[in-house]
């Protein structure tokens, strides 16, 4: 894992090769690369951070058969990154007005939403159009860059005044311990 350095610049944005129409980014820069999970995440954070992005069409069509348990086994493969998010890209009110194709009941298609949540941890986060849903990724790669940095550098600063457990106060071991 290769993680971001503190004094690194903006993070790059990593698109999914996979992924057929990908998001536009304008305030950060975005390649394309190979993902082992999700649509989107950024250069050096690809195991800790990962955006799964949908459009309505898309999630209707993942709430029933053989896309379901597919689905379900991309979101079962998110639960292990420390920042994970499933972006569905379009008002919430197309669900609300059942503006899909499908028989799927609008109920059906939040309560699989609700069960993402729930069964898989995974937040779920609504976009309305694409360019706001670029503008989100930017904005969590950004954040969650930035805390890993900050980490990486309270990290790497010794602790100067915690005694190691078996060492006595003011011995060379605990003025040399850092945690």
């Amino acid at each position: 894992m290769n993680i971001l350095p503190a004094n690194s610049p903006r993070p790059v944005i990593i698109t999914d090769t996979r992924e057929q129409t990908p998001l536009a980014f304008t305030r950060l820069s975005s390649q394309r690369g190979t993902l082992q999970t999700g649509d989107y995440s950024f250069a050096g954070g690809e195991d800790l951070f990962a955006v799964e992005r949908k459009s309505i069409a898309d999630l209707v069509g993942c709430c029933v058969g053989e896309n379901r348990e597919r689905f379900q086994r991309e979101l079962h493969r998110l639960r292990g990154f420390r920042f994970k998010r499933l972006l569905i890209v379009g008002p919430i009110a197309d669900i609300e007005s059942r503006n899909y194709r499908g028989n799927i009941k609008p109920q059906s298609v939040f309560a699989t939403l609700g069960a993402i949540e729930a069964r898989f941890d995974v937040p779920v986060v609504f976009a309305a159009y694409p360019a706001a849903a670029a503008a989100q990724i930017e904005s969590w790669a950004c954040w969650y860059a930035r805390e890993l940095a900050n980490a990486a550098k309270s990290f790497s600063r010794p602790c100067l005044n915690i005694a190691a457990p078996d060492c006595p106060p003011g011995s060379e071991m605990a003025a040399n311990r850092t945690e």
